[in-house]
């Protein structure tokens, strides 16, 4: 899959005049690439669409207009679109409540290792997680990974001829399956597998 290029961005101007209808476009495509693993776990796949809102935003927020700023944001971002081979996502670890959050957080160390994701008749694909920086303490966990699964060839050919998926975490604190993921789900992620 393409990287974004620098000449491929917006000037601040341009976006300007599109954020708001650019904005709703990606909102929609967003939503059937997230995926709650139960009540404190998300995983929100993002595609280069995405991934090219938020070097966008980034670039609007920092008000950033010179190239190797913008380049900065370019090296940042790119490792996290998807290559046709995998699919890269967003982890969120939510507990509202700041008391509950910091206990779950210390109990959940390695949960980014253990999100999967399995198609029917292959074993589970367990996530390459946070492989910009660490992202984990002696004390707790991060409530956000970038996590990566890496699909062989022939879980790809099984998935685009009907395969079920499943997805879900196996770590010891907290273990959800969401099986089979629904279509819609299913059908905006084979869109990233080349």
């Amino acid at each position: 899959m393409p990287q974004i290029a620098r000449d491929t961005l917006l000037t601040l101007e341009a976006y300007a005049r599109t954020r708001k209808d650019f904005r709703e476009r990606v909102l929609a495509h967003k939503k059937p690439r997230t995926v709650h693993l139960g009540e404190h776990v998300t995983l929100l796949f993002g595609p280069e669409l995405t991934i090219r809102h938020q070097i966008q935003e980034m670039l609007r927020v920092e008000r950033t207009l010179e190239d190797p700023g913008i380049q900065d944001e370019l090296d940042v971002y790119n490792p996290l679109i998807p290559d046709g081979t995998n699919w890269k996502a967003t982890m969120l670890i939510e507990y509202e409540d700041i008391a509950e959050r910091r206990t779950a957080l210390a109990a959940l160390k390695g949960i980014e290792v253990r999100a999967w994701v399995q198609v029917d008749g292959y074993a589970r694909v367990h996530a390459i997680a946070d492989e910009d920086l660490e992202r984990e303490n002696d004390e707790k966990t991060s409530s956000v990974h970038f996590a990566r699964f890496e699909l062989t060839r022939d879980m790809i050919v099984a998935l685009k001829s009907g395969a079920v998926l499943a997805m879900g975490v196996d770590h010891p604190a907290y273990a959800f399956t969401l099986a089979p993921v629904p279509e819609p789900v299913r059908q905006a992620l084979l869109a990233d597998l080349a």
